[in-house]
Order: structure tokens, then C-alpha cells, then sequence
């Protein structure tokens, strides 16, 4: 393999603490796939050499995390480190009621059951897995207004994760404003290949919302990269703080729901935030239900602690930064040996087209999910599938069959180094090179809901030419 061109921004950071990591044989990689059920979220940990399934809670504390933890305030009621993670999401999002979750789909739990009355809709602009589940359970209906570029996964645009304004519009005409719970803006957005909102996008819906009287969320586990991902893309922003974009796209919102265990490195927590004091209400009530007590929510003080010190640390420039630019050096490694990427690269992970890594897999033969399990068969690295799979079945039982088949490479923050990067863009451009002998899979077992997580499989069928 040639000696790759590009080179990546220094670590703003050194290491302290390592944790060792190993690589079976390809021949002991076969068999775990298999017993797994060529599902890479049941491969045990301990098999995978580089781990990029998901960002969500394996990233790196700082020093001053860790520091923080030893001062958590375990009380049951009225706990100190409460106050101070409170202190922390008013500086940094704005918003002045804030209840504690364990992760974020508790979050999208209260918000769903506090403001969904069964048959009202939902719109957002393309799905996520969880949200959507949390949405339908509570009797709502999922509508996506996104614009159709992000459906391309080689648009080269700036902003593909924008809401289409008419379509949103058209939306509100047909069911009526009464007929509407809100609107779901994620930004970026993960299944279009981590897309970025535009500030001057959201700032349109925030108006259409309010016009109509429509309330308006944002889904703001990474939203720190997408406000980075403004200040180098959207010319009137060009420059700007990443703290001061995230506050602009926070003032324009009811409310935050929040996994932070992205942005805000931590292992586990999340929350919900906003400026309605009914809504603080009646998620606060709702918490002691699901949660625990709406000044802990299901976690300890220390773990309250190290997202405190997180919230602040992740508006920090370099940081930000260096993770948005890790990303984009794996990005075009592998461009550079002809992976099929989605275009433009996304602040948190990579995003392989698998329909276009196997053309001669059909959407019934999973090509995302076979993608993702032959690149841990070949090289013990573990990614995901964000496809046929992940959108789950309708109503009636029928496949959502999603434009884009895609294998995403996540990046957790502050895990690993350029030479892992290397290795991870090698490898899969290996694979590449023989992508026509790589088969699909069929499903073997499917639980009811979010399937993606827990079914197995086994190979498809060969094809036989006539």
C-alpha cells in the first residue's frame, strides 16, 4: 500500500492511560462472526480489535473528568453535583430547565410521552432509529421532510441534512397545526451520513414552526459537530466559535433532547432541556417513573460530575476540531484507495455505500449488514449497519426499504491515532478489491422492535447465472 499523501491534524491531547488491544487470526474472526450471527453489535468486545460501532459512550475522559468524579454528590434528593451540571447546561445550551436522563432514548422517552397524543404527527427531517421507535410507541407518525438530496449519497453539498421547507409546510397544511406534536430537527443527521443542519435552515423552521404555532426540538447528541461543521461551511459563519453557534442554534428551539454520551465524552447520561416550563413539569413527573429522580435521572453523582466538566470542555475549538478532522483523514484514505464514501464526509463517522461497494448485492440480500460483517471478518474492525436493516418493518410488517444501504465507521472521540486510522482505510481497501466474491445475508431471527441490535443471520443463497 502506498504511503498515504494526506496527514492529520496533531492531537490536541497525550496520552495518559492505555488499554491493551489485540487481533485474532482472521481463521478465529470467522468463527465469532458466525456465532454471532454475522451481527456485529453480538461480537463480544474483547474480539474486536478497533472499534468503531458507535461514538456513544467510548469516548476518552479528560483528566479533569475524572478529577470531577471524585467529588459526585451521591444524594438521593437535592445532590450538589446536580447544581453544577445544571449550571453547565444554562451556560453552554441556554436553556434554564434541565431533567437528568440515563442516555438519551430516555430523553426521547419523556419528550414522546409528554407531548404525543396517539395519531398526531411528527416530523423530522429523515429518521432515526430510537426517536422514531419512541414516537410510534407513544402512538405518533413519523414524517420525514428532509431535503431530497440527502438521499444522494454522492451530493456534494454543504447542508443535506436541511428540513425542505415546503415540505414541511405542505405537511402542516394537510394534518392540521392541532394534528402536529412538533417538529424533530437532528442535527447533523446520522442515517444521511452524519449531514449537517444550516443555522439559516433552522433559524426558517424555527419561523414556519412559530408561525403556525408548531413546537420545535432538536435532537442534539453531536450538535457541537454540527455547529462546527456551520462555522466552516456557512459563509455567514465562517469563523465563528463553535459556543456561540451552538447557543444561536439552541435559542431558536422549544426543547433539547440529549445523548451526552457523544459530545460530551462521557460513558453514560444524558438529558432534556428547555425554555417550557410545562414541559419541564411534566418530564420532571414522568422521570420519577422511568428514570429516577428528576435531579439524578438514573445516574450517579459522579457520572453527573463528568458531564458537567464534558458540557464544557466539548465547545472548546481544538477539540472539536481535531475530532471533525480525524474523521475526514479516514474519510478520504479510503477514497484514495476507491471506496464508494458518502460525500461530503460528516463530523463523526464515515459512511461506506455499501450499494455501491456490492452492486451485485440486491436490498433483500442486506448489502450494509453483509458489508459490515465481512469488514470485521477481514480486518477485526467492528463498524455498523445503517440501512434496510436498521429502518425496521411498517405497520403491516412490510420493510422500509431506505434509499441508502451504508456501513458507518464511527469515530469515538479521543480513542485512537493516525496509525489505527491507517490501518482501518488499508484494510477495508483490501476488501474492496475483492468485493465481487463477498455474498449477502437473510435474516434467521428478528425481534419486534429495533431490530438491528439483536437479530442474526446466515449467508444468502448463492446466485446461480441462467
Amino acid at each position: 500500500m502506498a504511503t498515504p499523501s494526506l496527514r492529520l491534524l496533531p492531537e490536541p491531547y497525550r496520552i495518559k492511560m492505555i488499554e491493551p488491544i489485540r487481533i485474532l487470526p482472521e481463521a478465529e474472526r470467522r468463527k465469532r462472526l458466525a456465532d454471532a450471527g454475522y451481527n456485529t453489535f453480538l461480537l463480544r468486545s474483547a474480539d474486536v480489535y478497533i472499534d468503531l460501532l458507535t461514538d456513544s459512550g467510548t469516548n476518552a475522559m479528560s483528566a479533569a473528568q475524572w478529577g470531577a468524579m471524585m467529588i459526585g454528590d451521591e444524594a438521593y434528593a437535592g445532590s450538589e453535583s446536580f447544581e453544577r451540571l445544571q449550571s453547565a447546561i444554562s451556560d453552554v445550551y441556554g436553556f434554564p430547565y434541565l431533567v437528568p436522563t440515563h442516555q438519551g432514548r430516555g430523553a426521547e422517552n419523556l419528550l414522546s410521552k409528554a407531548w404525543i397524543k396517539p395519531g398526531q404527527s411528527v416530523a423530522g427531517n429523515m429518521y432515526f432509529t430510537t426517536t422514531r421507535a419512541h414516537i410510534e410507541l407513544n402512538g405518533g407518525i413519523f414524517h420525514d421532510v428532509i431535503v431530497d438530496e440527502a438521499h444522494d449519497p454522492v451530493a456534494n453539498l454543504p447542508f443535506k441534512g436541511n428540513v425542505d421547507l415546503k415540505k414541511l409546510e405542505a405537511l402542516i397544511k394537510k394534518v392540521g397545526r392541532a394534528a402536529m406534536a412538533y417538529v424533530a430537527v437532528g442535527a447533523p443527521v446520522n442515517l444521511a451520513g452524519g449531514q449537517p443542519v444550516s443555522l439559516d435552515n433552522l433559524r426558517k423552521v424555527s419561523a414556519l414552526c412559530k408561525a403556525n404555532e408548531v413546537r420545535l426540538v432538536l435532537d442534539g447528541a453531536r450538535l457541537v459537530e454540527n455547529a462546527y461543521m456551520i462555522s466552516q461551511r456557512e459563509p455567514a459563519q465562517k469563523g465563528r466559535p463553535v459556543a456561540e453557534i451552538l447557543k444561536d442554534m439552541c435559542a431558536v428551539v422549544d426543547a433539547i433532547a440529549v445523548s451526552a454520551k457523544k459530545d460530551a465524552y462521557v460513558n453514560i447520561g444524558g438529558f432534556l432541556a428547555t425554555r417550557d416550563k410545562g414541559l419541564y413539569d411534566e418530564a420532571s413527573n414522568l422521570c420519577v417513573l422511568y428514570e429516577g429522580l428528576h435531579t439524578y435521572g438514573g445516574m450517579a453523582g459522579r457520572d453527573l460530575e463528568a458531564l458537567a466538566v464534558g458540557v464544557r470542555e466539548m465547545v472548546q475549538d481544538e477539540w472539536i476540531a481535531h475530532r471533525v478532522a480525524q474523521v475526514a483523514y479516514l474519510g478520504e484514505r479510503l477514497a484514495e484507495g476507491g471506496v464508494p464514501i458518502v460525500r461530503p464526509i460528516g463530523g463523526h463517522a464515515v459512511f461506506v455505500d455499501a450499494r455501491a461497494f456490492l452492486p451485485h448485492l440486491t436490498q433483500d440480500d442486506l448489502p450494509a449488514q453483509a458489508l459490515a460483517a465481512w469488514i470485521y471478518q477481514a480486518t477485526g474492525v467492528r463498524a455498523m449497519e445503517r440501512g434496510i436493516v436498521s429502518a425496521g418493518r411498517d405497520e403491516k410488517g412490510r420493510n422500509h426499504r431506505p434509499s441508502l444501504e451504508l456501513v458507518r465507521l464511527t469515530m469515538p472521540r479521543r480513542a485512537y491515532t493516525q496509525t489505527h486510522l491507517d490501518y482501518v482505510a488499508d484494510g477495508i481497501t483490501r476488501l474492496y478489491e475483492k468485493r465481487a466474491t463477498l455474498p449477502g445475508l437473510r435474516f434467521c431471527y428478528e425481534p419486534p422492535r429495533l431490530r438491528f441490535f439483536q437479530s442474526r443471520f446466515e449467508l444468502a443463497p448463492v446466485k446461480v447465472n441462467a
